[in-house]
């Protein structure tokens, strides 16, 4: 299992993107469990099984269909990512990180991120948007870093800052959006677990009390990357379950598709929106 890929492989799987399509992508996008459609509505897109771009890992979760699609989108070269892999799914963390790794060598400057989230904050109700103003990094805080590793000194510094994790240009242009659309923003800080077991009350609990207001197993090592090669990001959470702090509801997978459909559209207008404004 590789523990970190050399720029070679890296730009190996590039290479084999460009040879695919002409579109020069200025916008990346990571669409989470259930999040997929908006891909779909590429026009003359150019689509890439991930399988073809071994060793980028492949989805085994329903909701993920595991492609890469490439083409524009309100006017911007756009490769998306239809589905994502999660560390709980075998893979090591370094292959978590390598999608946006060759994203950013095929050029992209900003990367939309959204992923299903569990509620951590009371307030939050299953089909609201969570625009995501920082995280906290407990797997990277364990060790689980995806840039551990020899520095690739070419993209990015050794000890990269994290303080503005999430642009603060994007998000405010992401509540523009969500003004001029009627649609209620919600905002917190998002955590990532490893998975794939569903949070405990204890565990919900315990995020709740150091300032957690959602919860994932995704889209952490991911910005963490991207902030390496100074890619801008902007990240979205779809809430898809109440928060459980007293144990007496059962969360399921089939809660968070769910929710995907209720948040699909509310979704697609504010990335739409963002990408009109860039």
């Amino acid at each position: 299992m590789n523990e970190y890929f050399p720029l070679e492989d890296i730009d190996r799987i590039a290479n084999i993107v460009r040879d695919r399509s002409t579109c020069l992508p200025k916008v990346g996008m990571i669409l989470g469990s259930g999040l997929g459609p908006l891909a779909e509505s590429i026009p003359d897109a150019v689509t890439i099984p991930f399988s073809d771009l071994y060793p980028w890992p492949v989805s085994t979760v329903p909701g993920h269909l595991g492609q890469l699609v490439i083409g524009e989108l309100e006017g911007q070269g756009t490769v998306v990512m239809q589905g994502r892999a999660h560390y709980y799914e075998g893979y090591s963390i370094a292959q978590i990180g390598l999608p946006v790794r060759v994203m950013g060598r095929l050029g992209i400057k900003y990367l939309i991120v959204t992923n299903a989230a569990g509620a951590v904050n009371p307030n939050f109700q299953p089909g609201d948007p969570m625009l995501i103003t920082d995280h906290l990094n407990l797997l990277g805080m364990s060790g689980l870093n995806p840039l551990r590793g020899p520095n690739l000194d070419d993209i990015g510094p050794r000890f990269p800052d994290m303080s503005q994790a999430y642009d603060r240009q994007l998000c405010r242009l992401a509540r523009d959006v969500a003004t001029d659309e009627n649609i209620q923003l919600r905002e917190g800080v998002y955590v990532c677990l490893a998975g794939p077991s569903f949070e405990t009350p204890a565990d919900l609990r315990f995020l709740k009390g150091i300032g957690v207001d959602a919860v994932g197993m995704s889209t952490v090592p991911e910005v963490t990357v991207a902030r390496h090669s100074s890619i801008r990001v902007l990240g979205i959470s779809g809430i898809s379950n109440k928060a459980n702090l007293d144990g007496n509801t059962i969360t399921t997978h089939e809660e968070v598709l769910e929710a995907g459909q209720v948040l699909v559209p509310k979704l697609t207008a504010i990335i739409r929106g963002v990408l009109r404004r860039l």
